[in-house]
């Protein structure tokens, strides 16, 4: 193998997972007059809307974590935020493009929406249902630390209305867990979960992370095992990434120009890391991303034993005809979502938004009465196409018929090269109706993506 491709098998910095397209980096504050307009046009006939809600606090601030989070805001602070929240849902409500659709999914997402007391849950969601019902909706999901949750809190949330509970587990060994920032432990996941089925949610996933620093393969096995005698209805399982804005990266940043400067210092070869042992994780590193793809590779076999199915390069579900994904399935296909609070990301009529990304800026808008929008990207019919096809591809199936009735274009046509380059390397086949992903494709299909992607946006950060 040569040293090009080992260093990309390595864990670097940047991301690795594809989650939108045009990439972000593209996204510019002086677009907005675009987003302004899109939120001012009627909808095209049709399309679901959604609602995005950012939670952004959390009891500690994971190693791996760069999403937008705060960890040392008082209850005072918490309510200014919640109040902006309110008011920034009330004035999109306002806006013409809802044109009279009723929500078709919720998601409250972080941060840590379970960190909020169940008095805050109770008063925020009562006021945001006045504001836009969810009574219709076809699913509404709630991110939950297991170490926040309580048995009223539970109740509350059944009561309000959610229907999907994502508990985020990531691992079940204290060591691992605290060395990465989680706050948890093993028994608050238990009795957490315990809680939720005895109320009867009608569906609870589970999220876990194949890489986390410290990681061994006996206890990603006992995770496995662990997670399997839970039963969740469905297990969500991410590869460890570290882009550039976590904890973990600033380390290792600073680990790499450390190792740079002795060794130009020295001339000598730099000392080969031993691996850790008992769990002293001082000197332990991220997994490279064959251990990762062998991991999650071994996860989803042992779940197929069990009964369940796959139902994206990240999921795997119980029962495929009741688990639905509904958030990610309407996104996948096109869906207009309001993503609501600071940074929060959405996509309206075309138009891809962007809320302002600081605390400051996002209270300061709403208490003028402003929509805190940031940034944004207006997407021509064929980024649409692109985004949708490269997203759907991680579900493990294109319709060809679906891309040629919306778009009008034959995708195993437009795209013959990068099909046939892919199917030649293993990891999709091609027939006359669609593209599937073959085993090997979904444990590595984000990092096929950029292949897809249109040539002026090849080259630069994703984000």
């Amino acid at each position: 193998m040569s040293t090009t491709v080992v260093d990309q098998e390595k864990t670097g910095l940047g991301n690795y997972f594809i989650a939108n397209y045009p990439p972000f980096a593209y996204w510019k504050a002086d677009l907005l007059a675009s987003a302004w307009d899109a939120l001012n046009r009627a909808p095209k006939p049709g399309t679901p809307l959604g609602l995005y809600l950012h939670i952004p606090f959390c009891r500690k601030r994971c190693k791996f974590c760069y999403f937008r989070v705060y960890t040392d805001k008082n209850a005072r602070d918490i309510e200014t935020y919640l109040d902006a929240l309110v008011k920034e849902v009330e004035l999109l409500s306002r806006t013409p493009c809802v044109g009279g659709r009723s929500l078709d999914y919720v998601y409250f997402g972080g941060g840590t929406p379970s960190y909020l007391s169940g008095q805050q849950l109770t008063s925020l969601m009562g006021r945001l249902k006045a504001i836009m019902p969810w009574d219709k909706a076809r699913e509404v999901t709630f991110e939950c630390e297991p170490g926040t949750l309580q048995q009223h809190k539970l109740e509350n949330l059944r009561k309000l209305g959610v229907t999907r509970l994502s508990l985020g587990v990531e691992n079940f060994k204290a060591e691992i867990l605290q060395f990465n920032g989680r706050a948890h432990l093993e028994e608050e996941i238990h009795r957490a979960y315990g809680w939720a089925r005895e109320l009867g949610f009608d569906s609870i996933n589970i999220d876990l992370i194949a890489g986390m620093v410290g990681e061994t393969w006996d206890n990603w096995r006992d995770c496995v095992r662990k997670t399997l005698l839970l039963a969740p209805e469905s297990v969500t399982i991410y590869q460890m990434e570290l882009p550039y804005n976590t904890v973990f990266s600033k380390e290792l940043r600073l680990q790499q120009d450390q190792e740079k400067l002795e060794h130009a210092t020295r001339n000598t070869e730099l000392p080969i890391v031993e691996e850790p042992s008992r769990y002293d994780l001082s000197r332990a590193e991220v997994a490279d991303w064959p251990t990762k793809r062998a991991w999650v590779d071994y996860a989803f076999a042992e779940f197929r034993k069990a009964g369940y199915d796959q139902s994206s390069a990240y999921t795997v579900v119980k029962n495929k005809d009741r688990t639905q994904f509904v958030y990610r399935d309407a996104l996948w296909r096109g869906a207009d979502m309001f993503g609501t609070g600071v940074a929060s990301f959405g996509h309206v009529n075309g138009v891809h938004i962007q809320n302002v990304d600081t605390w400051e800026q996002y209270i300061e808008k709403l208490d003028h009465g402003e929509i805190p929008l940031g940034r944004a990207f207006p997407t021509e019919p064929r980024d649409r196409l692109i985004r949708e096809m490269i997203l759907q591809l991680k579900t493990g199936r294109l319709e060809r018929a679906y891309f040629e009735g919306k778009y009008g274009v034959d995708i195993t046509r437009e795209f013959a090269d990068n099909f046939r380059h892919l199917a030649e390397s293993g990891w999709v086949t091609v027939g006359g109706d669609g593209v599937s992903l073959t085993p090997g494709g979904f444990l590595q299909i984000d990092r096929h993506l950029p292949t897809f992607f249109d040539e002026k946006y090849r080259g630069t950060r994703y984000t």
